[in-house]
């Protein structure tokens, strides 16, 4: 059984294309007249041009939609299709799921003529800025190293990488990690918990005590005056980011 084929049981109901974000996503893949998403989850992301989904979950699968693109199941790893099949391949918060980040990029690479376009976040930012993690929930952040991948460690497996940061805004319409920043109340809905793995991966007995601590800072309002600064912006850079790379020679 795979990661989500425990934890994306509801996972279309929380995890839906937040606009902008998909509208950077597709501005990033430029002209590409086809494109396969890698890890595709229930779809959110996917461009028009998008030809095939590869999603190792059966569970997430099942949640797409019968209007989008087929989806096989395997692992990025090791992407059942020939080489230079499509124009870009695209990952979507993924990358920190693979169980080998190097074949990943390599197989990406393999099957692409001319782009690779991946979202992640720079998790060392990510667990020092945003609130959740660095003073209610830092064994979330903890309880799997494996899951961070040094944005320097992927250019180093890209042709002429370019990093584009992704700031999140405040009405974020898909429930990743550090989407509910303007909204801390959310972080206390068991729904909105099973569609982060960050929060899931931890487990509730990781949790508890913090977000007990978070419950108590937002019926006190301390919440609110410690990050009173946060309640006028429009969007917040945590670390969430495009890197994109060309296809300008085979490994």
């Amino acid at each position: 059984m795979t990661l989500y084929d425990d934890l994306g049981r509801t996972y279309a109901a929380t995890r839906r294309a937040d606009p902008r974000f998909a509208a950077r996503i597709n501005a990033e893949l430029g002209d590409a007249a086809s494109v396969i998403n890698i890890g595709a989850g229930t779809g959110s992301y996917e461009p028009p041009e998008t030809v095939l989904a590869i999603e190792p979950s059966k569970t997430m699968i099942r949640q797409r939609s019968p209007a989008a693109p087929p989806a096989v199941q395997a692992v990025a790893e090791r992407l059942p299709v020939r080489d230079n099949c499509v124009d870009a391949a695209l990952a979507v918060l993924t990358i920190h799921h693979w169980t080998d980040l190097e074949a990943g990029i390599a197989e990406m690479r393999r099957v692409a003529r001319h782009r690779v376009v991946i979202l992640t976040c720079d998790s060392v930012k990510l667990s020092s800025e945003f609130w959740l993690l660095a003073e209610y929930l830092p064994e979330a952040g903890r309880a799997d190293p494996g899951m961070a991948v040094p944005i320097e460690r992927l250019m180093t497996l890209l042709d002429e990488p370019v990093v584009t940061p992704l700031p999140v805004p405040h009405d974020c319409a898909d429930g990743f990690g550090a989407a509910y920043w303007q909204r801390p109340e959310a972080y206390l809905d068991p729904a909105i918990q099973s569609g982060i793995s960050l929060l899931a991966r931890a487990g509730q007995a990781t949790l508890e005590h913090g977000l007990r601590r978070l419950a108590a800072d937002l019926d006190s309002g301390r919440w609110y005056d410690q990050h009173a600064d946060l309640l006028d912006l429009d969007e917040l850079d945590l670390g969430y980011c495009l890197v994109s790379g060309q296809i300008n020679s085979r490994r």
